[in-house]
């Protein structure tokens, strides 16, 4: 029964508790809608930090140093120890009294050694509870200087502990020496030598990578990936590079294929459309002249032209050849050197690129290789991540036992946090400094008092213990000396 009905009053104050933390919380709300926020003792008290400006502080802040059941569970083990020192107190003013009181009764000897002993007990304990009420509050509410320090200095803590933190922890020499211990290279190199770990970061790359794809818009990359590509063209003259590779494919006769296509081809359509081509002659022939006659030379001009393509199209040295590769030939140096043959080469090339089709091509690209890409990130057999996952375990066989390698990372490591912390320093230590400005002072002091308090108490006790033997030792001294 005892048990129960402790049980109930713990949950009857945690439930007090959280409902005062509520209206708190209630409260700094509705000073930042009115634009007022106070800190500790009060806006513009002794609670804001030199330099603060006015305004409600974060329910962020608030959140995170909400005073909590665990808390309070800690806070009432403060208060044992405050009973208990306390008692040790009142135990040490009990035994001087009766000291006191046995010599001025007439008892000589033992009282006077006791009653020096309570009497600087008494002392040391009374100082102890001054020094550390002091730390959280005003000792019995008096406006004492020096006192409540960390409600109301609680900004002036924080700036202090950020510059601390700043000076002794973000400064280039620590963060460089401390990188440098580590030895990342070789740990690294290690670690990614391993098939599984290598398994897992080509796993987490590909994630990574999906979901990059699948955020992108492909209308934007379209359109980027379009503007990149014609701006890269337009911008290079093409003339010159075509006119080195025509002369290249001429010198190596690997236009001989394309001619040799074309001779098959036309030869395969003249045999298919002879009639066409003889009824196309005849078309053109004058009117005055016999139908027999425009036949004849009808069925002459394609017997002689099918002559012509099947002797090119057998004859590797044939004439017509010859000249191809004489044109083939001036016309790749015209493109490198004839102004006109190159200014008409880049007319033709802007026309082409201005035209929608070959924007349109540009612009599937991306869908094309998009698409590919995320299907070969999330095929584990896929070329892609077996490529990566091999180069991951490679990289991690050269970390793990080339120290210049090594060293090479660890400099760049180096460097990037040394300018990290270099040049952000202020934004890093400004974060504890406004993350403790935003805490309620009186809420920050509870739950200090309910992590250290019983600690606290301990010197308490330990202050009646020492004071009460340095008490007793200075009187028996004075004892001794006849004082």
């Amino acid at each position: 029964m005892r048990t129960g009905r402790r049980g109930r009053r713990v949950r009857g104050r945690v439930e007090r508790m959280e409902r005062i933390e509520g209206t708190g919380e209630d409260a700094a709300s509705g000073a930042a809608d009115n634009g007022t926020a106070g800190t500790g003792a009060g806006a513009g008290g002794p609670g804001r930090g030199p330099g603060r400006r006015s305004g409600a502080r974060p329910p962020s802040a608030l959140a995170s140093f909400a005073y909590t059941a665990a808390d309070e569970e800690k806070r009432r083990g403060v208060r044992r120890m405050k009973t208990t020192a306390t008692g040790l107190l009142l135990l040490v003013a009990l035994v001087y009294v009766l000291a006191t009181w046995a010599k001025n009764e007439g008892v000589d000897g033992w009282p006077g050694f006791v009653a020096a002993a309570a009497e600087a007990g008494m002392v040391g304990a009374l100082a102890d509870w001054f020094a550390v009420t002091a730390l959280f509050k005003r000792p019995l509410g008096l406006p004492i200087p020096h006192t409540a320090i960390i409600p109301t200095k609680k900004d002036q803590l924080g700036a202090s502990l950020g510059s601390f933190v700043g000076e002794n922890f973000l400064s280039g020499e620590v963060v460089r020496d401390r990188i440098h211990s580590l030895a990342i290279g070789g740990r690294l190199g290690s670690w990614l030598a391993e098939p599984a770990h290598a398994d897992r970061v080509t796993a987490e790359l590909s994630t990574a990578l999906r979901g990059a794809l699948t955020v992108l818009r492909d209308s934007d990359v379209q359109a980027v990936v379009g503007e990149a590509i014609t701006r890269r063209a337009n911008a290079a003259e093409v003339g010159p590079g075509l006119g080195k590779m025509l002369e290249k494919i001429v010198a190596d006769g690997g236009h001989r294929k394309v001619v040799d296509l074309v001779c098959v081809r036309a030869h395969d359509w003249l045999v298919e459309h002879g009639d066409s081509v003889m009824d196309a002659v005849q078309g053109g022939a004058p009117g005055w002249t016999p139908r027999f006659v425009d036949k004849r030379v009808g069925e002459r001009v394609y017997k002689e032209l099918l002559r012509f393509v099947t002797e090119m199209r057998d004859m590797p040295g044939h004439p017509a050849r010859s000249s191809i590769d004489t044109f083939l030939t001036d016309f790749a140096a015209d493109l490198q050197t004839d102004e006109e043959t190159r200014a008409r080469v880049e007319r033709l090339k802007s026309e082409i690129l201005g035209r929608g089709e070959v924007q349109d091509v540009i612009a599937s690209a991306w869908s094309s290789v998009r698409q590919m890409m995320i299907t070969a990130a999330e095929d584990e057999r896929s070329e892609l991540r077996l490529r990566a996952r091999a180069s991951l375990m490679s990289l991690g066989a050269r970390l793990a036992t080339d120290g210049r390698l090594q060293a090479k990372l660890e400099g760049w490591l180096e460097d990037a946090a040394v300018y990290v912390v270099t040049t952000y320093r202020a934004e890093i230590t400004s974060l504890i400094s406004d993350t403790v400005a935003g805490w309620d002072a009186d809420q920050t002091s509870k739950k200090i008092e309910a992590h250290i308090g019983r600690d606290l108490q301990f010197i308490r006790i330990n202050g009646t213990v020492v004071g009460a033997l340095a008490g007793l030792a200075i009187y028996a001294v004075s004892w001794a000396f006849g004082a």
